[in-house]
């Protein structure tokens, strides 16, 4: 009863985040056939499930002799729960505990680091402010990814930042900056502010998912906005200006800014994050 029960639980959770649109919170939805596939799969089980266990005759393993051909092998109560509990506690937390945003907080608690400025660490995949999807290709097939985008910006006068390219240009922006300088950008993100930047700079951050949650990082860059202008974290700014290089020294490297000409504060986008297209 209890493995139908689990089996029911996980067909209706995950119809749930497809019905809710809450799926797009932990996977790119490129892949939402896999999961979408997972409902049906576990449709089917169910109803063996439910199948097996109307004809169930409530065999008594008592009266059952050695060769009735059920398994006598008794588990240990841990065992019970350790097994149950890896499929009910998923579906109990993802039915009944609030799907959380991912925002600034996030970028406090980790602490404000970058790994992928950091030349003993150059594998990580908890990535920040630069996208970086060279992991997942050889270096020929990333650098032909790259000159590929590359090729089809270098053609716009106006750049623009928005959900279904967000990821991919500003990846080609990080790996190619010179090919940029004094372009005119439009960019949306959420602001964040540390110590070691001047007053009237920022970062404007986007959460993105490159496959799935486990790989998701915040990324964006610095702009530099108009005096007296001073949103406070998590404000959703749209902003618009020419691009440029700094030498950005907590990074100990020439990172791409905005230099912001024109900016608007919104609401939080309905879906806050972005995900990387192919």
């Amino acid at each position: 009863m209890l493995r139908t029960l689990i089996l029911i639980g996980l067909t209706y959770l995950f119809m749930h985040l497809h019905a809710t649109g809450d799926i797009s919170k932990y996977i790119n939805m490129k892949y939402s056939f896999i999961s979408y596939s997972a409902i049906y799969i576990l449709g089917m089980f169910t109803l063996i499930s439910i199948y097996f266990l109307m004809k169930e005759d409530q065999h008594n393993h008592e009266q059952c002799g050695d060769d009735c051909g059920h398994s006598h092998e008794e588990n240990t109560w841990w065992k019970k729960v350790l097994t149950y509990g890896i499929f009910i506690i998923p579906i109990l937390t993802g039915l009944f505990l609030p799907i959380a945003t991912l925002d600034s907080n996030i970028v406090e608690k980790k602490g404000f680091y970058f790994p992928v400025y950091d030349e003993g660490d150059p594998n990580s995949l908890h990535q920040f402010l630069q996208p970086d999807t060279s992991v997942y290709y050889g270096q020929e097939g990333y650098e032909d990814l790259m000159s590929k985008s590359l090729k089809k910006l270098v053609k716009k006068d106006t750049l623009e930042l928005n959900e279904d390219n967000y990821l991919s240009d500003l990846e080609a922006i990080y790996n190619y900056p010179g090919q940029f300088i004094g372009r005119e950008v439009k960019i949306t993100g959420f602001s964040y502010n540390t110590n070691e930047l001047a007053e009237n700079q920022k970062f404007l951050f986007r959460f993105g998912i490159i496959h799935c949650i486990a790989d998701s990082g915040v990324f964006g860059m610095l702009v530099e906005l108009p005096e007296g202008v001073k949103p406070k974290n998590d404000q959703w700014l749209t902003v618009s200006g020419k691009l440029e290089t700094i030498y950005y020294q907590p990074f100990k490297k020439t990172i791409p800014y905005l230099k912001v000409t024109s900016w608007e504060t919104i609401s939080s986008p309905k879906d806050p994050y972005v995900y990387r297209q192919y």
